[in-house]
C-alpha cells in the first residue's frame, strides 16, 4: 500500500512521500473510508462566553456526499463558507473496484481573537483539502493561496509543523499546527491542514480547525 501526502503553500509546491505500508498491523484506529469537513472552532476568552463553531459542511461516502456551508461568524473568528464533495466512482464493475475522492474547498476565513492581545490576524482567502484512495493506495494533498499573519512556511512542510504566533516582543499567543497527519499503519490517511491551538498568553483556551479530510483504501 502506497501513502502519498503533498502540500502546497501559496503559488509552491512541494510532495513529500510518507512510504510504504502493506502488510503493517495498525497501531490506532483506521480512518474512515473517505470524509471532509471545511473545518471547526471551540474556544473561549477570557470571561467570555464560549465560542463554539460545529465541523462545517461534513460530507462522508456514506452520505451525505456533497455539502456546502455558507459564511459563518462568530466573535473573534469567521469561516468565509465552501463546499464539500466525498464521491465513490466504479472503475470495474465486473470485480466492484471503486475509488473515492473526499474534498473540502473552503474561503475567507479570518482568526481575529489574537489581535487584542497584540498578536496577528489570521487570513486564508482559499484553501483545498483532499484525500483519494483506490484498492492499492491513498494520497492526500492540501492548498491555501491569499494567506496573512501566519509568516513564512518551509518548503515543503514538515508533517506536524508547528508555527509560533507571536506577540512583536516574542511572547508565544498561539500554534499554528500544519500538515497534522494520522497514519496507523493500514493505508489510510487523516489529514488536517491547519490547527490552531491557543497558548496561556493570550488569554484563550481552546482551539481552531481548518480543513480536514480522511479516506481509507477501498475494498
Amino acid at each position: 500500500m502506497r501513502i502519498t501526502i503533498a502540500s502546497r503553500a501559496g503559488l509552491v509546491g512541494a510532495l513529500l512521500l510518507a512510504g510504504l505500508t502493506a502488510g503493517v498491523t495498525p497501531a490506532s484506529a483506521a480512518n474512515p473510508d473517505g470524509v471532509a469537513s471545511l473545518g471547526s472552532a471551540a474556544f473561549t476568552k477570557g470571561n467570555s462566553a464560549p465560542i463554539s463553531i460545529s465541523s462545517l459542511a461534513d460530507c462522508a461516502v456514506e452520505g451525505p456526499t456533497a455539502n456546502s456551508s455558507g459564511a459563518v461568524s462568530k466573535t473573534g473568528i469567521t469561516f468565509g463558507g465552501g463546499t464539500t464533495t466525498c464521491t465513490t466512482t466504479v472503475v470495474d464493475p465486473a470485480n466492484d473496484v471503486t475509488t473515492t475522492k473526499s474534498e473540502a474547498k473552503g474561503k475567507n476565513f479570518e482568526l481575529s481573537a489574537l489581535v487584542s492581545s497584540r498578536g496577528p490576524r489570521v487570513r486564508i482567502g482559499d484553501y483545498t483539502v483532499t484525500c483519494s484512495a483506490t484498492h492499492r493506495e491513498t494520497s492526500a494533498s492540501w492548498t491555501y493561496s491569499a494567506a496573512s499573519g501566519l509568516g513564512t512556511l518551509p518548503k515543503p512542510v514538515p508533517v506536524g509543523y508547528v508555527k509560533p504566533l507571536t506577540k512583536s516582543d516574542g511572547t508565544l499567543l498561539a500554534e499554528a499546527i500544519f500538515n497534522e497527519q494520522h497514519l496507523p499503519g493500514n493505508g489510510s490517511i487523516g489529514l488536517t491542514m491547519l490547527r490552531i491551538k491557543f497558548a496561556p498568553a493570550s488569554g484563550i483556551t481552546g482551539e481552531v480547525v481548518i480543513g480536514r479530510a480522511a479516506c481509507s483504501p477501498t475494498p
